[in-house]
């Protein structure tokens, strides 16, 4: 005979979750109207999120329009060839996508990180598969200081979790203060983040030899991952990956748009 008790354990559950659900209702992750559960998009909100899906370029994760052959790459990877070995993304930085990440960033809507993690794990599974420890990018401690949370390690928090990774915070510190990337052109970029990351000492055995998954929330230019990417193998890591949960893509970047990040 079934033992009964895992169904009652489950109804008791649902009844306990009754109250939050009638107190705090869930939301569309992107337009926040009411919705069956929580994490999902609304009918109007879901068509405009751009998954990022195959035939992609191995090391970038760019898309391709059609299918280029086995180990083909971009123009990109082949021009300027990345410290990292493959980067991933979730989906395009655009419509909804865009609303995500300024509301997890910038309105603490720190609720959306594990959200945002699930579909980072679809994007990125072959990376988490063979992933040793998770890493974010990390913040000025005077800038998490203001903001009180780093929403890079929300989402790397909740891909560890996920993924079943060992999380790494403090693997890597931004020793300089930086700018902020808005407004500044692709060089620029490069070189505000330039020796802007550092392995310490105390945190080398966390990531020696290892292959590191670095999670950030964009990926835009890809001068702040580089710059980590290179800190990383400098501390001893033995490969980085990088995965994100949106990217801008190549043609779209913009430095003098506010609302890219």
């Amino acid at each position: 005979m079934a033992d009964p008790m895992p169904d009652i354990k489950s109804i008791a559950r649902k009844a306990l979750d009754w109250p939050a659900r009638i107190l705090f209702p869930p939301v569309c992750a992107g337009c926040r109207r009411h919705v069956s559960q929580p994490g999902v998009l609304c009918g109007a909100c879901w068509p405009k999120l751009r998954l990022l899906e195959r035939p992609w370029c191995p090391v970038m994760g760019t898309p391709f329009i059609h299918h280029m052959g086995e180990g083909f790459l971009s123009a990109e990877a082949i021009a300027d060839p990345p410290p990292f070995e493959r980067a991933r993304a979730a989906v395009a930085y655009s419509g909804v996508a865009r609303q995500m990440v300024q509301g997890l960033k910038y309105q603490d809507r720190t609720d959306l990180a594990p959200w945002m993690a699930r579909w980072m794990l679809r994007a990125g599974a072959e990376l988490i598969a063979e992933a040793d420890v998770v890493v974010p990018v990390p913040l000025h401690w005077r800038r998490f200081f203001r903001r009180q949370f780093n929403q890079s390690a929300e989402l790397a928090r909740a891909v560890s979790q996920l993924g079943s990774l060992p999380f790494a915070p403090s693997a890597v510190r931004r020793v300089k203060l930086t700018r902020q990337q808005v407004g500044l052109e692709r060089r620029e970029r490069e070189e505000n983040v330039r020796a802007a990351f550092r392995v310490p000492e105390e945190a080398e055995i966390e990531i020696a030899g290892r292959r590191v998954l670095l999670i950030d929330d964009v990926y835009t230019t890809g001068a702040t991952v580089r710059a980590v990417a290179k800190a990383l193998k400098k501390g001893g890591a033995g490969t980085v990956d990088v995965l994100t949960f949106a990217r801008v893509l190549p043609g779209d970047f913009r430095a003098d748009e506010s609302a890219t990040i």
